[in-house]
């Protein structure tokens, strides 16, 4: 999306946008974009013998500390804002303090203040925890050192409500006999939102369940697949008479 909107060939020639993304009805549209900043986090150590260095200072435990800080930090419910450790990784053998251990964590706000706020707050947890781990153990043969780095960055904002592309998507799915909702998320519609470019996002049609878990599930009973191909199309057609 970020080459699409502002590096390919069609940067500046977009005049809306609508993304798909996920199973529904179709009743609900995406018009608020989900601010988020991802990074990883990597602790870096003397590294040694389990047994005979033990004692000196372990980047495993520091990534440890770590995650326990950011599990307690406080955030806001309205506008909402989350956190979460994603992947975490590190270490050569069971038998060997490791040299390195690392984590990827996820940041989101529905406000860019708060975003930018939990994001200072984190970077300073992780410091935290790297001088936690150097004041109780040996750093005899080095410490334990920190680096945060941004792997990930999505925008937010939104498209207003009164806008002609929602306007005409919710008159879509009151035309299916639904009612429309608006949200919140984080999309392909994100980039061109942050643009100032209308955009959206609608579900695909179907039903299903427990999004980005082991047992994530989709039924695809073809009745409610295709009522919702069938709004998604009416939706762009209708869309298309705008320009």
């Amino acid at each position: 999306m970020k080459y699409l909107f502002e590096k390919g060939p069609y940067k500046n020639k977009i005049k809306m946008f609508v993304s798909l993304d996920g199973a529904g009805d179709g009743s609900e549209l995406t018009t608020g974009a989900l601010g988020s900043k991802r990074y990883r986090v990597t602790y870096k150590g003397p590294g040694g013998h389990s047994y005979g260095s033990f004692g000196l200072v372990n980047p495993a435990y520091a990534l440890a500390s770590a995650m326990s800080r950011l599990s307690r930090v406080p955030v806001s419910a309205n506008p909402r804002t989350t956190f979460n450790v994603g992947v975490i990784g590190g270490g050569t053998s069971v038998n060997a303090i490791p040299n390195e251990a690392w984590m990827d964590v996820d940041l989101r706000s529905e406000s860019p203040e708060n975003l930018d706020r939990l994001s200072d707050t984190f970077v300073a947890q992780m410091r935290a925890a790297a001088d936690d781990e150097n004041a109780a153990r040996s750093t005899a043969q080095g410490k334990v050192e920190v680096e945060t780095k941004l792997i990930g960055e999505r925008p937010s904002g939104s498209t207003p409500i009164s806008s002609p592309i929602v306007q005409i998507a919710s008159a879509v799915v009151v035309k299916f006999g639904m009612q429309p909702t608006h949200s919140i998320g984080s999309t392909d519609a994100n980039i061109p939102i942050s643009l100032h470019i209308p955009a959206i996002t609608i579900d695909s049609g179907g039903n299903g369940g427990r999004a980005h878990s082991l047992d994530e599930w989709i039924d695809v009973e073809k009745n409610a697949s295709v009522k919702g191909i069938q709004l998604v199309m009416t939706t762009l057609v209708s869309l298309a008479g705008l320009q």
